[in-house]
């Protein structure tokens, strides 16, 4: 499971600084200023998001809370940046509708993270 989530991790970190290239480079003169925004919020949620996931990959075998918050994680990337970047780049408008669910995955998340490090035992002194 903790390979799994670095693995992933690291690949949405990658293609968030592709991500972000690409919109900042090829699509500036093709995308509207919101758009262009829209775009690089899904980027930069995506990039946050690898980085919590690289930390819950290490972390993963102490608990299972950090196990949903590494899903949540995922789900929130692919949901709510994913329909960022569609929207972004001209896709149905229903794609707004899905953006919500990926922040209350992120929320989730973040809610695990909390909920295992509450649980955590301290290190022996």
């Amino acid at each position: 499971m903790e390979r799994r989530f670095i693995s992933v991790g690291a690949i949405l970190g990658l293609l968030a600084v592709a991500s972000g290239a690409f919109g900042a480079h090829a699509l500036k003169d093709r995308l509207s200023p919101a758009a262009s925004t829209t775009f690089e919020t899904a980027a930069r949620y995506q990039m946050f998001h690898a980085l919590a996931l690289l930390a819950v990959g290490l972390l993963a075998s102490r608990s299972r809370a950090l196990v949903i918050a590494g899903y949540a994680f995922i789900i929130g990337v692919v949901l709510f940046s994913g329909s960022l970047y569609a929207l972004a780049l001209g896709g149905p408008r229903f794609f707004g509708a899905i953006t919500p669910f990926g922040g209350v995955s992120f929320m989730i998340g973040w809610a695990a993270l909390a909920l295992a490090a509450s649980r955590a035992s301290a290190p022996p002194a």
